[in-house]
């Protein structure tokens, strides 16, 4: 890779997660990188279809800078494409497969994105009027064949268009955009989180420190690709030459099925998808410690027990979007193995430190001084440094309002422990405000989640004429197992204070959720509050 000019104390090489296929493609040539069904790609295959993706971009048009979509479940290409965009000079656009047709032009409009990469069985989500170049993927997992009035090009196309030019895996200016991320715009239209190379190639070497990844993880797919660009994982298992299964959907019978089958070492993913391969009909011990990194809703304890009694070891991570995903770790202490599990799960829970490439995290005031480190005081998470966005695509208002005082505010609501680890409480618009006492619903959902057939729980704040507003509380039953109202709700008075119990409880078949797993508490919280005026927070 080239030098900078300058003096030979200052020369230096711009930091990109490129430069991580190129290494493990030499160093790793034979080895298997990406392994989906019958399909295996060693990683000379792995970077070669890179190249010639890219190359096949560039011919059909893209040039530096330009965005490039991808409508893709965890399948091979979407793998290919987070090395083949960058490596064409351009900016990789990964939308949220469960995306309506409205909500994907949007993306598409606000990003200039030039072309779309999407999967055949998705393309009754594409809008028939995008002004975009369409490569269609048809991935005979799905038996979905590409709809023709859609017209466009093949993926094979793409890959027969690109030559063996000799392309560089090494990029002129590190901060220069790697990818746009949009939010789940739940309170607005969904902005664009950019992520430059430097804080991909950074956070990727955090992953490998603190999920433990070495050149024998073989990494299981259930965490969606386009959601933070899957932690920066993509990059991350890459750099040590591990293996990559692809899992086109999440469903437990196919994970347990992988999990005993292909040796899987590591998985990422919400809390929502630990409980749904914990509550598998066919779950069992593991045969090999699995390390799982969970982030996306603070994880109860009550799951972290779960999943700790097949075996598998919890790594708690906190982040957003602007923060590459993960960006804080519950960093595991010398005499938390000799705990009791309760204790121990306890402690896990917490969202914990930054992690080693960050600056740091806060939790602040509104004049942004540190609030004691009592555990008890609240204040706003607050980050910044390499691993933090460089901004929202064509924003700047939005991206000013997030960075006010030099910091990025999260919106979420925390403490700080005597032991420097941060621990959620809220975000900002979920708190409640009841007669003037601010109440938890990460709290309240713990107290009710560590009951033995409640299998998941949400906890919103609804209209109440004397105190404004108190919580309700929508619950999932795990299967064949039956609780009344009266006997859950004296749980939680053995828990927490009487004031904090739910005014009511509504038992559901399900909860609504985003398709990372992150439970829709708004769409809750609309049921309550229509007709109604605002509520006193959100």
């Amino acid at each position: 890779m080239a030098l900078t000019s300058g003096t030979a104390d200052t020369w230096y090489t711009p930091l990109t997660p490129l430069a991580f296929l190129h290494r493990s493609a030499e160093v790793f040539a034979d080895k298997p990188a990406i392994v989906y069904g019958e399909r295996t790609l060693t990683y000379r295959e792995f970077a070669d279809e890179a190249t010639r993706v890219a190359s096949g971009l560039r011919a059909a048009g893209v040039e530096p800078g330009d965005r490039v979509a991808y409508l893709l479940p965890n399948i091979p290409e979407m793998l290919v494409a987070h090395f083949a965009v960058p490596l064409a000079g351009a900016v990789l656009v990964a939308i949220n497969t469960r995306l309506a047709p409205a909500e994907i032009r949007h993306i598409l409009e606000h990003s200039g994105a030039k072309v779309l990469v999407v999967d055949a069985a998705l393309h009754a989500s594409v809008p028939p009027d995008a002004q975009v170049r369409l490569v269609t993927v048809t991935d005979p997992a799905s038996g979905a064949s590409p709809d023709p009035a859609l017209g466009g090009t093949s993926y094979a196309d793409l890959l027969a268009r690109g030559g063996a030019e000799q392309l560089s895996w090494a990029v002129d200016d590190e901060r220069s955009t790697i990818s746009i991320n949009y939010t789940s715009g739940t309170t607005g239209k969904p902005k664009g989180v950019m992520y430059h190379h430097r804080g991909a190639y950074l956070n990727s070497l955090a992953e490998l420190v603190h999920s433990r990844h070495t050149t024998e993880s073989r990494y299981l797919w259930t965490l969606p690709m386009f959601h933070c660009n899957g932690w920066c994982t993509p990059w991350a298992v890459t750099a040590v030459g591990g293996t990559h299964v692809c899992l086109r959907a999440v469903d437990a019978t196919e994970i347990w099925r992988l999990l005993d089958s292909e040796g899987i070492t590591h998985l990422n993913g919400a809390p929502t998808v630990l409980n749904t391969i914990a509550e598998h009909e066919g779950a069992h011990p593991l045969a090999r410690e699995v390390v799982v990194t969970t982030a996306g809703a603070p994880p109860s304890p009550t799951v972290i027990k779960r999943m700790t009694a097949l075996g598998a070891r919890l790594v708690h991570v906190y982040g957003l979007t602007e923060t590459y995903g993960p960006y804080t770790v519950c960093e595991w202490q010398e005499g938390w193995p000799r705990l009791d599990v309760e204790a121990r799960s306890e402690l896990l829970a917490r969202q914990g430190v930054g992690m080693v490439v960050t600056d740091g995290v806060r939790v602040v005031a509104e004049d942004l001084t540190d609030v004691p480190r009592d555990g008890v005081t609240m204040g706003e998470v607050v980050m910044r440094g390499n691993n933090v966005m460089s901004g929202y695509f064509a924003d700047p208002e939005a991206t000013e309002k997030a960075f006010r005082g030099g910091w990025f505010h999260s919106g979420d609501l925390g403490v700080w422990h005597p032991d420097g680890y941060i621990e959620l409480r809220d975000r900002a618009k979920d708190i409640i405000v009841s007669g003037g006492e601010n109440i938890s619903t990460i709290e309240v959902e713990a107290a009710l989640d560590s009951h033995p057939a409640v299998l998941e729980v949400a906890v919103v704040g609804v209209p109440h004429e004397k105190w404004g507003e108190r919580p309700k509380a929508y619950v999932v039953l795990r299967h064949d197992e039956q609780v009344s109202v009266g006997e859950l709700l004296e749980h939680a008075r053995s828990r927490i204070a009487r004031y904090k119990v739910p005014e009511t409880v509504e038992f559901v078949a399900e909860l609504p959720k985003t398709s990372t797993g992150k439970i829709q508490k708004f769409q809750l919280r609309e049921r309550d509050w229509a007709g109604r005026a605002t509520r006193v927070q959100g």
